[in-house]
C-alpha cells in the first residue's frame, strides 16, 4: 500500500495544522496479468484488446504514468488512473567510479531502498539487480549480509532496476545493455516466483526482448530451490556462490550451508544440469590465508569436476567490520594456474567499482 501525507489547516490557535494521513487503495496494475486485464476491460464495458494495448505500455515501453499512453483515449486513461496506480521504481542518486561503474540507489513505492549497478566493459554493459530488500544469508564477508531482510521485491520492482540501469547505459555511455546479474542485494532464489516473473518481462518479445541466455541468477546455494530451476526447465545462466570447497570452512564463512552441504548443492547441480543442459558457474572470492592454498584449489577443483561448468575467481572487496582481506596478486595467479591445469575453465575477475562501495559483496545502502 502507498501512504500519501499532508497537510490541513486548522482555525484553532493552539493547534494550528496536523498531519493526516491516507492509505493509498489503489491496485498496482502491473500486478494484474494480461487475461485479468482483459477482464478488468470488459467489466467496464470497454472491448478486451485494450488490455493488449496497456500490457505493451507497461512491459515493452515501461510506462511509468497512465498519461504516457497515448493510444488510449484520455476518458479510458482516466478510468485507468482511477482504479490502478504504477508503482515503479525511481533511481534517489548515483555515484560514479573512477572506472565508469554506476552505482544507483533505487526507491521503492514504500520508500524501501535498494541498490543497482552499471557494470560497463570494453564488449559488454552489464546491470547488477537487488531482488530483495536487505538478505537473511548473513554470510559473514558481505556487507548486504549485515542487513534485515525486509521484504522481497515484486517482478515488477526488479523489472524497473533493468529499465533504470538499461537507460543509464544508453544515456551515459551511448551503448545498449547486454547482460544481467541477479547478483546485487538479497538471495534470488528465496524470492523464486518473482525473480522468475521478473525474468518473463524481461525476456519476452512482449517484454524487453533480451535474450534468458545473457541473464545470470546468483545463488548462495539453497538445494531445492536449485532443483527446481531444474524442473522449471529455465533458460537463463546459473552461477552459484561457493567460496570454500570443504563444508568447515563454507560453514564459518555461509550459514547457509549447514542446512545445504556440499554434498546436497553437488547432487542438486546435477539435477539441474541433467534437465536444462545448461553449464554452472562457480563464484570463488579469495580469502588471505583462508580459502587460498593450492589444497584449497584441489577441493574446488574435485567439487566442480562433475559437470560442465567455468570458475570465476573474485578479488575480495574490503568489507567493514570483517575479520577478511583480499588475497595477494601472486597467490591468486597461482591459484587459477593450479585450477588451469587441471582442466578447468577459469577466469580471474577483478573488482570494479571499489572506490564507490559498489563492487562485488559492498550493497548495502551506504552511499559517499
Amino acid at each position: 500500500m502507498k501512504y500519501v501525507t499532508f497537510l490541513i489547516k486548522e482555525e484553532s490557535k493552539t493547534f494550528p495544522l496536523y498531519l493526516c494521513t491516507m492509505v493509498e487503495t489503489r491496485q498496482d496494475i502491473r500486478k494484474l496479468t494480461k487475461q485479468e486485464l482483459k477482464e478488468f476491460f470488459v467489466s467496464q464495458g470497454d472491448k478486451a484488446f485494450r488490455a493488449n494495448q496497456v500490457y505493451e505500455w507497461l512491459w515493452q515501453k515501461s510506462a511509468t504514468d497512465f498519461a504516457q499512453m497515448t493510444n488510449l483515449s484520455k476518458a479510458t486513461r482516466e478510468m485507468l488512473e482511477q482504479h490502478f496506480t504504477i508503482n515503479n521504481v525511481e533511481i534517489g542518486g548515483q555515484q560514479k567510479s573512477s572506472d565508469r561503474t554506476i552505482k544507483s540507489t533505487m526507491r521503492l513505492y514504500d520508500s524501501n531502498i535498494v541498490e543497482g549497478v552499471l557494470i560497463p566493459t570494453t564488449h559488454r554493459m552489464t546491470a547488477c539487480i537487488s531482488s530483495q530488500v536487505g538478505c537473511s544469508l548473513s554470510c559473514a564477508f558481505c556487507a548486504t549480509g549485515k542487513l534485515e531482510r525486509l521484504r522481497n521485491l515484486d517482478a515488477s520492482e526488479i523489472y524497473d532496476q533493468v529499465v533504470l540501469i538499461k537507460n543509464q547505459a544508453e544515456q551515459e555511455y551511448d551503448q545498449p545493455l547486454t547482460n544481467i546479474v541477479y547478483m546485487g542485494m538479497g538471495e534470488p532464489l528465496l524470492n523464486y516466483s518473482n525473480v522468475l516473473q521478473s525474468v518473463e518481462y524481461i525476456t519476452s518479445p512482449e517484454g524487453l526482448g533480451m535474450s534468458p541466455k545473457r541473464i545470470t541468477v546468483s545463488t548462495a546455494g539453497i538445494a531445492k530451490m536449485i532443483r527446481k530451476l531444474g524442473d522449471d526447465e529455465v533458460k537463463f545462466n546459473l552461477a552459484l556462490s561457493l567460496h570454500a570447497a570443504n563444508d568447515t570452512k563454507r560453514n564459518e564463512i555461509m550459514p547457509i550451508n549447514e542446512t545445504n552441504t556440499l554434498e546436497a548443492l553437488r547432487e542438486a547441480l546435477k539435477y539441474y544440469f541433467a534437465k536444462t543442459k545448461n553449464p554452472v558457474t562457480y563464484e570463488y572470492i579469495l580469502f588471505y590465508n583462508f580459502n587460498d592454498s593450492l589444497e584449497d584449489a584441489e577441493e574446488l577443483y574435485q567439487f566442480t569436476r562433475h559437470l560442465p561448468c567455468k570458475v570465476n575467481i573474485i578479488e575480495y572487496n574490503p568489507v567493514e567490520d570483517t575479520p577478511f582481506s583480499k588475497a595477494d596478486e601472486g597467490t591468486l595467479d597461482k591459484f587459477a594456474a593450479y585450477l588451469d591445469k587441471r582442466g578447468v575453465t577459469v577466469k580471474v575477475r577483478r573488482s570494479r567499482g571499489k572506490d564507490i562501495d559498489a563492487a562485488c559483496g559492498q550493497l548495502a545502502g551506504k552511499t559517499k
